[in-house]
């Protein structure tokens, strides 16, 4: 039974309400795509425009799935669409309401910084850098980390998880062996080293030009003291990338 104001579908021979998991990681998907976009505008642009759009968009989203009901948020209904052919796999809607008030809560923490402060800062990355790692342990790996934290606080196990991984034990024949893990040890070992040798020769230095003779322009006392770099973006090598991100440049 399915209700426009509730959380979750009521289904015969289900202990709890259920969600269709797979239309969950779809949603997470195009949840991640949109905030990657965003955040690397940021990030390499210093353009904070998309951030503040897809904050948004992120907040009124959630605030669907949590006070009216997940079949209405659009994120849901796109992605309930994109699997619709294939067969559902029924997971317990509670802790997925656990962890989606995480991300409505690190949603308001970003519209209130960015939106209405308008800051830039640690604080920003910290929060954009989780929820980005959320949704994609979500969408790539069906792992729900707020579950996981539901499970934690309400000292019980959860019912209904993705792959039954709350039911029964992992099957041994899918457990790594230690013979891939040496594989994956020598590919990553491998990759370091093209970056090491890429990085080298990226930064091979250009030679000397002839500086151009230009008067500088009067510097604005209070536009400079805006421009001052903060200690932290100093501590973590940042100053260029702060600079960008506030307009200094």
């Amino acid at each position: 039974m399915t209700t426009m104001w509730g959380f979750g579908e009521r289904l015969d021979g289900y202990p709890v309400p259920v969600l269709n998991e797979r239309a969950v990681r779809a949603g997470a998907g195009l949840l991640f795509l949109g905030a990657m976009v965003a955040f690397m505008n940021a990030w390499l642009l210093g353009n904070f425009q998309p951030t503040r759009v897809f904050v948004v968009a992120f907040l009124i989203d959630f605030a669907l799935r949590l006070f009216l009901n997940p079949r209405y948020a659009p994120s849901l209904i796109l992605g309930q669409w994109l699997v619709r052919k294939q067969q559902p796999e029924w997971t317990g809607a509670p802790q997925k309401r656990f962890a989606w008030a995480i991300g409505l809560v690190l949603a308001s923490v970003m519209f209130w910084l960015e939106g209405v402060q308008q800051l830039v800062g640690p604080v920003n990355l910290l929060v954009c850098g989780l929820c980005l790692t959320l949704l994609f342990f979500e969408t790539a790996f069906g792992i729900c980390l707020g579950c996981k934290v539901y499970a934690w606080v309400v000292r019980q196990r959860p019912e209904l998880c993705p792959g039954d991984v709350c039911a029964v034990a992992p099957d041994p024949r899918v457990q790594p062996r230690l013979s891939q893990g040496l594989v994956a040890a020598v590919y990553l070992v491998a990759v370091g080293v093209v970056w090491q040798a890429v990085q080298r020769e990226g930064h091979t230095p250009a030679a000397p030009t002839a500086p151009a003779q230009a008067t500088p322009a009067p510097v604005d006392p209070a536009e400079a003291e805006r421009c001052q770099v903060p200690e932290f973006a100093k501590a973590i090598g940042h100053e260029d990338m702060w600079k960008l991100h506030n307009h200094c440049q």
